[in-house]
């Protein structure tokens, strides 16, 4: 059965697209169905590899049907950026195997920069972008006013990626989903997995709503759950979870395809002709006892942060 979410989104009470039996064992079990994981399942698949994707919920329910959909190269740090790079030559394939089902098109990223000062930060990044051989303009002011028709009063400059791409969220998940589930992956939705299964000291599979599986190895992509399902298992990891807020406009006039972003504002047109629409770098952050238990991980960069910005 093929998903089919409504531009809406999907979420816990969409109708379930993927029940296949629970099987007795794979090579692989992968714990959620979001992007890492359904994108780590149609790899492995591809290697030779049983696998199976658990999911309590429904595929790309969450954060991977809910995110920015940049598929973005430009100002990454330079340790990520070979992969990110390679990411983005993969998301072409991808979308052509699914035939233009995952929304992704090469439309270009734009950093706008209103303070002159940030201006330095852009060229410094630019060349990062040239040891890596990534084609990144630098821009006047004029520049943008062509760009954006006139819009760009309040900009004074700011680079460009024209191989950066945007990808829909409510539709790429689900549709490489059907493509690795196409190709022999299990899928379960609305199976949770409750715990791993564990003999001699090592995983040897996981216990779900529907019984125990075994497997070779096993993928946490629980995303935001992955601490909480760690912690069972007396095993940590210093993750916390913030929360962002995202407009989405109806259709409107075309003020610009490609994704871009300035010190105060983010956004991206969509497929229906509206625009996806944030704040930069604003999130609600509430405090509890997961925020005192990563302090002596986060602190350090924490204390970096706050002496670069003064």
């Amino acid at each position: 059965m093929s998903p089919r979410p409504s531009q809406a989104g999907i979420h816990a009470g969409s109708p379930i697209s993927f029940a296949d039996p629970l099987p007795k064992a794979v090579d692989l079990a992968i714990i959620g169905g979001g992007i890492i994981g359904i994108f780590t399942a149609l790899y492995a698949r591809r290697m030779g590899l049983s696998v199976a994707v658990l999911e309590k919920g429904r595929v790309a329910a969450e954060q991977s049907s809910r995110n920015w959909g940049w598929c973005r190269q430009q100002a990454r740090d330079a340790d990520e950026l070979p992969i990110v790079m390679e990411a983005n030559r993969l998301w072409g394939d991808i979308d052509a195997e699914t035939g233009g089902g995952t929304g992704f098109k090469r439309v270009g990223c734009f950093y706008l920069a209103r303070d002159p000062a940030k201006l330095d930060t852009f060229e410094k990044w630019t060349e990062v972008s040239k040891q890596h051989q990534l084609e990144t303009k630098r821009l006047t002011a004029a520049d943008l006013d062509d760009h954006f028709e006139g819009g760009a009063k309040t900009w004074v400059g700011g680079i460009y990626t024209p191989s950066d791409g945007k990808a829909e969220p409510w539709k790429a998940v689900p549709a490489v989903a059907k493509l690795a589930h196409d190709e022999g992956v299990h899928i379960i939705e609305n199976c949770a997995v409750r715990a791993l299964d564990m003999a001699g000291g090592r995983v040897t599979g996981v216990i779900t709503e529907n019984g125990t599986l075994r497997a070779e190895q096993t993928v946490l992509a629980g995303g935001a759950w992955s601490s909480m399902f760690l912690r069972r298992h007396r095993a940590y990891i210093p993750q916390l979870a913030v929360r962002g807020t995202v407009m989405r406009t109806a259709p409107m006039d075309d003020v610009g395809q490609a994704t871009s972003i300035d010190e105060g504002l983010s956004f991206r047109r969509r497929s229906d002709g509206g625009y996806t629409i944030s704040s930069r770098n604003e999130a609600d952050f509430f405090v509890g006892p997961d925020a005192f238990r990563a302090m002596r991980f986060y602190l350090p960069v924490l204390t970096q942060v706050l002496g670069r910005n003064g």
